[in-house]
């Protein structure tokens, strides 16, 4: 193999993986409120033990940016929403969605059952949809970049 041939071949690779990040569902996202229009926070989507959680790094809201979850009824009454796990072991399904029953809004206070899934049609928009029984929201979250 030629030093070119190396070369190309190594570029091609690294192309390659920035593309099979791209489509990645974990990482950060920019959540917009579906209401508004407006940025509300940032989330960390990871995965850990073969299962999915999301916690808040930061409030984008002006004027919010240290909030306390003041409406919970539980141990989170009083504490911090940066920092706070808001998706909870959710599953992935064969359809490449990802599904739970734990997607907390701390604004709320409420824990809603949840699907995520990335737009098929763009891969810089995460699908977060949220159910409380027969009645459902769909929020389209924005990937972060860096």
């Amino acid at each position: 193999m030629t030093k070119w041939s190396r070369v190309l071949l190594f570029g091609i690779l690294v192309l390659f993986s920035f593309t099979a990040q791209s489509q990645s569902i974990f990482g950060k996202w920019k959540t917009i409120d579906d209401r508004t229009g407006k940025p509300k926070a940032i989330i960390d989507i990871y995965k850990k033990d073969g299962l999915m959680y999301g916690h808040v790094v930061e409030i984008l809201e002006e004027g919010r940016e240290e909030a306390l979850c003041n409406k919970c009824d539980d141990e989170r009454r009083g504490k911090p929403i940066v920092g706070m796990t808001i998706i909870d072991a959710a599953k992935e399904h064969d359809d490449g969605k990802w599904k739970g029953k734990t997607l907390f809004d701390p604004e709320q206070a409420m824990t809603f059952r949840c699907k995520i899934w990335l737009n098929p049609n763009n891969s810089n928009e995460l699908k977060v949809r949220g159910y409380l029984a027969f009645i459902y929201r769909t929020q389209t979250w924005l990937r972060v970049e860096g």
